[in-house]
This record gives structure tokens, sequence and C-alpha cells, in this order.
């Protein structure tokens, strides 16, 4: 792990092990900017998600904002860590979608300074999803599952191709030196 990758990954998981654990604790302060995302999204996830999932999905905001909270610690926790890195930053970039829509809508404030400051809050959660995206795929610097997959698949090519044509070759010289040999033996017996 190079230097760059242990100060970024701790420092792009603070804020959520942070707010994650303040939001476990203390969930009602949240409630009221919650509960018009979650009135929304919740009947939707219930309708796609297979019935073992939506049964177990929280009814209430408060529960909803908790489960949302430990999510970020333990995905925080993970990026931190470098234990599930991937993993975690993925979970977290989910969970930051919801979490800003709720927290910065920019768009529905009436005041101007507090649109203004709503607005650079999303603009800064949306930078911050960006560097989670960017942690999800970093595989530092050795290749992705896919890519060793392909790459295998065309080396097993190239080395199956390699050996039938070393056969065909080693068949061909083999014929020669039975037909020189039946020559020989035809020549002595003459």
């Amino acid at each position: 792990m190079t230097v760059v990758r242990a100060l970024a990954r701790p420092l792009l998981s603070v804020i959520f092990v942070v707010q994650g654990a303040n939001a476990v604790r203390n969930p009602e302060p949240l409630v009221p900017k919650a509960q018009p995302v979650t009135d929304r999204l919740v009947p939707m996830v219930k309708k796609v998600a297979p019935p073992q999932v939506s049964d177990r999905i929280p009814e209430t905001t408060a529960n909803l904002i908790r489960l949302n909270g430990a999510v970020q610690v333990l995905g925080g926790l993970a990026l931190a860590t470098g234990k599930g890195r991937r993993l975690g930053a993925t979970v977290l970039a989910a969970s930051l979608v919801p979490t800003t829509l709720a927290g910065h809508a920019f768009w529905q404030e009436k005041d101007k300074d507090a649109r203004n400051q709503q607005r650079i809050a999303f603009m800064k959660n949306l930078g911050v999803l960006g560097g989670l995206l960017l942690a999800a795929v970093d595989t530092e610097g050795k290749p992705g599952v896919t890519w060793r997959a392909t790459h295998g698949a065309r080396a097993a090519k190239r080395e199956t191709k390699r050996g039938a044509k070393a056969a065909k070759r080693e068949a061909k010289q083999f014929a020669r030196e039975a037909k020189h040999a039946a020559r020989l033996a035809k020549a002595e017996l003459s």
C-alpha cells in the first residue's frame, strides 16, 4: 500500500464513522429532513426487494437513520482499515446518495443564503461520492478479477494453439523419421 492510500482511506472514511455513530446514538434530529426521502424510498425498495429483505426493512424513519448510520460506521471502518476496503467504499457510496438527497435538498430552500449553503454541501458530497467510487474500483495497481479472467482466457487460448502447433510439428517430424527408418530397413533387406 502506498503512503497516499494509507492516508487517503482514513481521511475519506472519518466523516462516515463519526456521523454514522452520531446517527446511531441520536437519530431524532435527522428525522424531519429524512422523512420525505424515506417515505418515497422505502415503499419503492420494498416493492423491488425479495420478501426476505423487504420484511426486514425498518418502518420508522428513526430506525432507518440508525440502520444507515450503522452501515456508514461499518463501511467507514472497512475503508479505513483496508479490510474489505472496496466493498466498504461501495456501501458508503450507496448510503451517501439518500443521505445527500435528504440532508442537502438545496432546491427546496427558500432563503438564498441557506440555499447556497445547502448547494455547497450537496456538491461536497458529490465530491466525496467521486472519491468513494474511485476507492471502490482501486485495485492498488494489481489487475482486477475481470482483467485477470479475460487475459487468463486469452493466455490459455494462446498456449493451446502453441501446444497444437508443437504437437503437429512433432508429428510431422516423427512421420519423416519413420519414413526414413522404413527406407533404411527396406534398403538393408534388399
